[in-house]
């Protein structure tokens, strides 16, 4: 089952987190052979604002660390105030088994227009 991790962006800055993937016992996964990808959309059937986040591995897997990211062009481009659902998966070089990871809420905080 995958960890639930909620976030928080604000519309047209810079938005980064590190999020660590652990284990059943709570350890750091390795992931050593893996990449990762994320997405968010206003809804889980939502044709409308599906966003996919850029995503990476840590230099070194076995801290178990992603880091997800967007650039002020793409988070000013999402709809706010608004919540947003998304996931991260991992996807095996080995196999092409894919495994969700994380998951939660994102809501995003409007930013002051003109």
């Amino acid at each position: 089952m995958a960890a639930t991790a909620n976030l928080y962006i604000e519309q047209g800055a810079t938005f980064t987190s590190d999020v660590t993937v652990r284990d059943n016992a709570g350890e750091a996964y390795d992931l050593t052979g893996y990449s990762a990808s994320a997405k968010m959309a206003l809804g889980y059937a939502s044709t409308r604002t599906r966003v996919t986040i850029t995503t990476s591995v840590a230099s070194d897997p076995t801290t178990g660390v992603v880091t997800l990211s967007l650039t002020p062009t793409e988070t000013s481009g999402l709809e706010a105030p608004a919540r947003y659902v998304y996931d991260v998966e991992l996807l095996k070089a080995s196999d092409n088994s894919v495994i969700r990871v994380i998951q939660g809420i994102i809501t995003v905080s409007p930013n002051v227009t003109i």
